[in-house]
């Protein structure tokens, strides 16, 4: 009589294929969660329809391209210091250059390139490379393109400094073209070695009528990489014509026919400044020179100040959730700086939705991933008062994180009571904000 304990041999084998099977599931998660669920470095590639040195202004393009239905992402390559907005990351090669091709023929980004390597801080990728879709060959130079927040890509012949900067992330021949010879021509190289997220290698057009300038935005200890926005004032509601880097010399160029402009210093933490001067005698404005052919700007900016409010224009959450999206992370990081340098900071945190319908709210889970939606999110509902006090929660408890003591912040939730725009306004979205008030300083 067969011993009922001892298995028979079709059950011992049933049983081991199953350890088999768990032993390389686990494998493949343990691999999942080594990449964070990313392709590997190795075979992970983007298509990429736009490249900025300024954070905000790869903010504001990937916003828009999301308002257009595009699936936009944006982070920093660290190979060249610019911020890629990029609409797809796959280890799928081939799915990345058909998408590429597409977005040049049939969508506004007719300079959709595809890029090979890893994006992120830490992810810096000795044989990355850009690469055009419809030829196959690599871009040399990405031009970042913050004054039109519109995606060009400039191919250079490449210098003597670009060809031993990029020696081993290109070690084949690179080729030089009459056609690549005249853009050459018509451009200036300008590389800053800078340690900042606005210090790029980069290579800006001279275009008939530009002028040179110099805006120098600086604290009494410091210089502050940040930017400048140009507004044209000929229109009835100015509106921002282009954004320069400061800190070093550009070429602006004039924003509408009568010259008359305003150069606005917007420093997340620090009060507005605003110069109101003509392009084409700018010298005539109380405080801006004329030094070595460059009109100098100098914006020296102070910190907020009791009964400042300053409203985080560049933090998004996703929708119906107290969860920010990973672009947030750079005006966060700004005011955590802010808290830093100051001890005597206490803050509230105002959080404002659009309208004051109840619905779903999703929230953070016990992951603590500040940035992006994970499996342990909480989903729930409740009023837009208890969604906006969430989201200003979750802001608090990331300082809280840093290191910041909970004491010295609270918070204040508003719903839609406190609208910039109606509800149903084509710029509604912007009643969903988060604003700081200076409580002490």
């Amino acid at each position: 009589m067969k011993d009922i304990c001892t298995p028979s041999n079709q059950d011992f084998m049933k049983n081991k294929l199953t350890l088999i099977l768990i032993i390389l599931i686990t494998a493949l998660n343990l691999t999942v969660l080594a990449t964070n669920g990313q392709p590997e470095d190795r075979n992970s590639v983007y298509v990429v329809i736009g490249a900025f040195s300024i954070p905000k202004n790869a903010i504001e393009f990937t916003e828009n391209a999301r308002k257009n239905n595009f699936k936009a992402e944006y982070s920093i390559n660290p190979n060249r210091n610019l911020f890629y907005v990029y609409v797809l990351h796959t280890a799928d090669k081939k799915m990345a250059f058909e998408e590429a091709t597409k977005l040049r023929s049939s969508s506004p980004f007719n300079d959709t390139w595809v890029y090979s390597g890893l994006l992120g801080d830490d992810n810096e990728t000795v044989k990355a490379q850009d690469i055009n879709p419809n030829t196959g060959e690599k871009i040399v130079k990405v031009r970042s393109q913050d004054q039109n927040l519109t995606p060009v890509i400039v191919v250079e012949a490449p210098t003597e400094t670009t060809i031993s900067a990029s020696k081993e992330a290109t070690p084949e021949k690179l080729t030089e073209s009459p056609a690549n010879q005249i853009v050459a021509d018509k451009t200036e190289t300008k590389i800053n070695t800078l340690n900042n997220p606005s210090a790029v290698s980069t290579v800006e057009e001279i275009e008939a009528g530009s002028k040179k300038f110099l805006f120098k935005i600086f604290t009494k200890s410091k210089d502050i990489q940040s930017d400048i926005d140009v507004m044209d004032l000929d229109k009835t509601k100015p509106r921002k014509a282009a954004s320069y880097r400061g800190n070093e010399p550009v070429n602006v160029k004039p924003a509408n026919a009568s010259g008359n402009i305003s150069l606005i210093c917007n420093v997340f933490g620090y009060r507005k400044i605003q110069f109101v001067t003509n392009f084409n005698q700018p010298e005539a404005t109380e405080g801006i020179s004329i030094e070595d052919n460059k009109a100098v700007v100098p914006f020296e900016l102070v910190r907020l100040k009791k009964g400042d409010f300053a409203v985080m224009y560049n933090v998004y959450f996703f929708k119906d959730a107290a969860i920010m999206r990973p672009e947030s992370k750079y005006e966060v990081s700004s005011l955590l700086e802010m808290m830093k340098e100051n001890p005597k900071y206490k803050i509230r945190i105002h959080g404002h939705t659009n309208g004051n319908e109840r619905g779903k709210i999703i929230s953070m889970g016990d992951s603590k991933n500040f940035f992006g939606m994970t499996e342990d999110v909480k989903e729930g509902s409740g009023s837009a008062n208890k969604l906006s006090k969430e989201r200003a929660s979750v802001i608090q408890s990331y300082l809280i994180n840093q290191g910041v003591p909970a004491d010295r912040m609270q918070v204040k939730a508003w719903g839609g009571s406190k609208a910039v725009y109606e509800e149903d306004h084509a710029l509604a979205q912007a009643n969903v904000r988060v604003e700081i008030e200076i409580l002490e300083d």
